[in-house]
């Protein structure tokens, strides 16, 4: 196997493990979100120091409202999933955080332009059918249950606002994108926590401080470190079905280490979702294949 696949299945893991160190972490979301992105982009502009990766500042200016944006967004969305963690089980919270495609999906006509095409259509109908079903409708859960999901979705909406901005900015590598959003997000967490938590008040234990230290340097640092380095010498299609292995991994280790169960009626929305956005990206790499296929044909 490839280095870099290797390195990629290696930061999937390190995402699809992160509810496991926030369930140790007896902080409020909005703090816990806050210094996982100081600690993080700390973290990842030394290495790119330390890497001799260097940063255009001049291609980040022009880029800098929309920065912003994404930023703030980020950070919110790592607000809303950690207090999902805390409601409803990690296996919900992450199907649920992965919906965010789907809104991609359904924005993209009135943001971006795109055609809808059928088969989108089709999938966006079974990722909602999935979302009925994880949510528990026709099953058994509890009120908890239901607000995680919510907050899951809002992290999910957030999350979507986010690639939907990405997409407008140019001439960025992704190490700088992730770099400054992270950094934002921190900026704008920063005075919400001010507002928001009675912060002379907050205390952390030892447990809590290490599993934070090690959100903030593991699976924000190291994790989008190792996930850029291999991104650049995988294709399309390597990306986007070992990026599968995140929400898989997570359902995997919460039923392994917490005993989180999921019931079959919320396993089979788990795979209307997952599957609903899996086949979205195929059906949009085999297009981009074929037009590209056309063009050089025509050359």
């Amino acid at each position: 196997m490839k280095k870099e696949k290797i390195l990629f299945i290696t930061s999937m893991l390190i995402f699809g493990s992160m509810g496991l160190f926030v369930r140790n972490i007896n902080l409020p979301s909005s703090v816990i979100a806050l210094v996982r992105g100081a600690i993080g982009s700390l973290f990842i502009f030394g290495a790119s120091k330390v890497l001799k990766q260097k940063i255009s500042w001049k291609a980040i200016r022009p880029n800098l409202l929309l920065l912003l944006l994404s930023g703030a967004a980020i950070g919110f969305n790592w607000i809303f999933l950690f207090q999902a963690y805390k409601y409803t089980t990690i296996s919900n919270a992450t199907i649920t955080y992965y919906f965010a495609p789907v809104f991609v999906m359904f924005l993209s006509p009135f943001i971006l332009k795109e055609k809808l095409s059928i088969v989108k259509i089709g999938c966006i109908l079974a990722a909602v059918l999935g979302m009925f079903m994880i949510s528990g409708i026709g099953g058994v859960e509890g009120r908890n249950h239901l607000i995680g999901i919510g907050y899951a979705l809002m992290a999910a909406t957030l999350y979507a606002s986010a690639i939907l901005i990405n997409k407008f900015m140019k001439g960025m590598s992704g190490l700088e994108t992730t770099i400054v959003q992270i950094g934002t997000a921190s900026i704008v967490l920063f005075p919400y926590v001010l507002l928001t938590q009675r912060v002379g008040t907050i205390s952390v234990d030892s447990k809590s401080l290490i599993f934070l230290i090690m959100l903030g340097i593991i699976h924000t640092g190291l994790g989008y470190l190792i996930y850029f380095t291999s991104f650049r010498n995988l294709s399309a299609q390597t990306i986007s079905v070992f990026s599968y292995i995140d929400p898989i991994s997570a359902i995997l280790m919460s039923g392994i280490f917490l005993g989180e169960k999921m019931t079959a009626f919320q396993l089979c929305g788990g795979v209307l979702i997952l599957g609903a956005t899996f086949f979205s990206e195929l059906y949009d790499r085999r297009r981009v294949d074929k037009r590209q296929a056309s063009i050089a044909g025509n050359e």
